[in-house]
């Protein structure tokens, strides 16, 4: 704001979208004042309305009559007080800072950022991380494998009960069994069940692909992989099984 001087007092500058510490000469005046506050808040000095709060003390509202010849002096100006300004525009007329959508971003070229030798892109090349590992293929290929032998070694068939994630609580019935494209990521086989109960994702269906229907509700389906699916005997749970009769 200027350079210090002896007499100069720190103070806390606050506003609705700033705050920083600030050194104030009591010989400015409230005009000068005002003047180097718009490049710390972004206000106006004809929109600023100053208020100064002192520990223990009731608000002072910084104005007068002649600002341009008032001095701070006039005022009860402490060391590291808070003077709070506040925007007296309307809301439709103060600049949003926050609002970074019609901000232009800079998006690096895909040309450009294979030629770096510095990006996470050429760390992986280097270390054959990704798609960059010779044998990822075949990783991919026991991954999906591993799911065919989960279902062939569990007995999971379309039809059967079951239990998700071994809560009795989700039980239900296997109704499909295969790929599901609607989900990305990694391929290989998954195990619709239509759960007895509405605590599951969907209604047997993803963006708009029916895979079994219908369902009770629009939360009686989830999608899991093989390793979370048990069947067997698991009957529907009667909750008013073990209520005594009057």
């Amino acid at each position: 704001m200027s350079l210090q001087t002896a007499g100069d007092i720190p103070i806390q500058i606050t506003s609705e979208t700033a705050g920083s510490e600030r050194r104030i000469s009591p010989s400015w005046t409230i005009g000068q004042l005002k003047s180097k506050l718009e490049l710390i808040t972004g206000i106006p000095p004809s929109s600023q309305k100053l208020a100064l709060n002192c520990t223990g003390q009731q608000s002072i509202a910084i104005e007068a009559a002649d600002e341009e010849s008032t001095q701070l002096a006039s005022f009860p100006l402490v060391p590291y007080a808070e003077m709070h300004v506040t925007d007296t525009r309307p809301l439709g007329q103060r600049p949003n800072y926050t609002d970074v959508s019609k901000t232009e971003k800079y998006e690096m070229p895909a040309e450009e950022y294979e030629k770096k030798t510095d990006s996470v892109l050429a760390w992986k090349k280097a270390n054959h991380l990704g798609r960059f590992d010779p044998d990822a293929p075949s990783h991919e290929q026991a991954k999906l494998q591993a799911f065919e032998t989960e279902i062939q070694n569990k007995g999971i068939e379309v039809g059967k009960r079951c239990r998700v994630g071994g809560d009795d609580d989700r039980r239900g019935r296997v109704m499909y069994v295969g790929n599901v494209d609607e989900i990305p990521g990694l391929g290989g086989k998954w195990i619709g069940v239509r759960l007895d109960e509405p605590v599951g994702k969907n209604d047997g269906s993803l963006n708009g692909k029916v895979y079994w229907g219908p369902t009770p509700g629009a939360n009686y389906g989830v999608f899991v992989r093989p390793e979370r699916v048990e069947v067997g005997n698991f009957p529907e749970i009667d909750d008013l099984a073990d209520l005594e009769e009057f």
